[in-house]
């Protein structure tokens, strides 16, 4: 064996082995959130972690993220569906994670479908969340669908606009072209370029991490 042939095979080894690590980071976090282990939640994130309002760290996420816990939520599941990872480099990478999550709240059980755009990276030899941004579609009472508009209904808040969709230009491009039968297809997105062709550019206001 060729030392070109061994260094491939151990390219590719090395990103079957990240692909799957990275995956897990997804599975690891809805448990521990679920749990409320928050040291095994911020341990996911890197040391440097930008928890917002200037504050970086993981103490700085903990501290945030539990302080949101207890106020808004008596228990959580947070069930991961869809995903895809895609690497930018050896050590960057991004992707895209389904969560379907369920939120128990005082006398309301709410339901929220979302998904998250993740970064990761590796540091150190291990893969974590540099960061993950929510896009919302519903969340709702269980015996309430959200119908219409303003799905996001929260117990004791005005109904808004999630932003499920938003990263996406082509759910806005396929109801505003409702007729267009073009037989015309774009190229196919390049190797781990999927997200990205799909996103065109396109960006959406930063959200803290639920």
């Amino acid at each position: 064996m060729t030392d070109p042939t061994l260094a491939e095979i151990l390219t590719r080894l090395d990103r079957i082995e990240s692909r799957d690590e990275i995956r897990q980071l997804a599975s690891k976090y809805a448990l521990a959130l679920d749990m409320r282990d928050m040291d095994a939640m911020a341990n996911l994130f890197p040391q440097d972690v930008s928890a917002g309002g200037g504050q970086k760290g993981r103490a700085a996420l903990k501290a945030w993220l539990s302080d949101t816990m207890r106020k808004q939520f008596d228990g959580t599941s947070h069930h991961i569906g869809t995903q895809i990872v895609e690497f930018l480099d050896a050590d960057t990478a991004v992707g895209i994670v389904y969560s379907k999550n369920e939120h128990e709240t005082g006398a309301e059980w709410v339901i929220m479908q979302m998904m998250y755009h993740d970064r990761y990276e590796r540091v150190d030899g291990r893969w974590y969340f540099r960061r993950r941004q929510p896009l919302y579609w519903y969340a709702t009472d269980l015996n309430k669908p959200p119908i219409g508009s303003r799905k996001m209904r929260w117990p004791g808040r005005e109904p808004y606009e999630g932003s499920f969709h938003a990263l996406f230009p082509s759910w806005a491009e396929f109801w505003a072209n409702a007729a267009d039968d073009s037989p015309a297809l774009a190229d196919p997105a390049p190797l781990e370029q999927f997200i990205e062709t799909m996103r065109r550019g396109n960006n959406v206001r930063s959200v803290r991490v639920r």
